[in-house]
């Protein structure tokens, strides 16, 4: 009996980690909010464009984009798979050029970005960053190095600034590594163009 009461349980428990993923896919708007917890971990895959990552005080996402070739939204598709405290969000489509996205995300969130080109800010969020951005310039607010346990930051060919940690450097192959007592970890990479850190 007991064997057959652990496999019920089991099964719910599958069952609710089921129920608890959704995808939400969106074309065709100029806008898309969704709730987020604060402090979760999100994944964000974004095509190439003008970006701007917000941090805010609300538990929520929400996404607004517009430009010289807006009207052309009915190309953008916006999906974010969710799980628990963990989010995937996935920008594609759109107008190839004049093109701006912004991004508003829990003031405390883990954000892991992945973009090809374009330029990128990130600003008021705390936490893990992980973020890459193959062609431009990328700008992250940071906040005091003393908050992070590791930080490294380089680029391939352009200009590194490391803003509160105290390197500048210019050039080719350019990187940057620390270690601290803080609690948050910070990744950042730029291949062809500028990366700067501000407080």
């Amino acid at each position: 009996m007991k064997h057959v009461i652990f496999a019920v349980c089991l099964v719910l428990l599958v069952s609710g980690f089921g129920v608890a993923q959704k995808t939400v896919p969106v074309t065709g708007q100029d806008n898309f909010d969704a709730d987020f917890p604060s402090g979760g971990q999100l994944r964000l895959h974004i095509r190439s464009g003008d970006l701007r990552i917000i941090g805010s005080d609300e538990d929520k996402i929400k996404i607004r984009y517009w430009g010289k070739n807006a009207g052309e939204a009915h190309n953008v598709t916006v999906s974010l798979k969710t799980s628990g405290n963990a989010g995937d969000l996935r920008i594609s489509g759109g107008p190839r050029n004049n093109f701006q996205i912004e991004i508003r995300v829990p003031k405390t969130s883990d954000l892991y970005l992945r973009m090809p080109a374009g330029d990128a800010e990130v600003a008021g969020v705390v936490g893990n960053k992980d973020v890459e951005l193959h062609a431009g310039d990328l700008t992250l607010a940071v906040g005091s190095a003393e908050e992070y346990a590791l930080a490294d930051a380089s680029v391939l060919a352009g200009d590194l600034d490391t803003g509160p940690f105290g390197v500048s450097k210019d050039g080719l192959f350019r990187s940057f590594h620390q270690q601290g007592s803080g609690k948050y970890r910070l990744h950042a990479h730029v291949g062809a163009g500028d990366l700067t850190l501000k407080p």
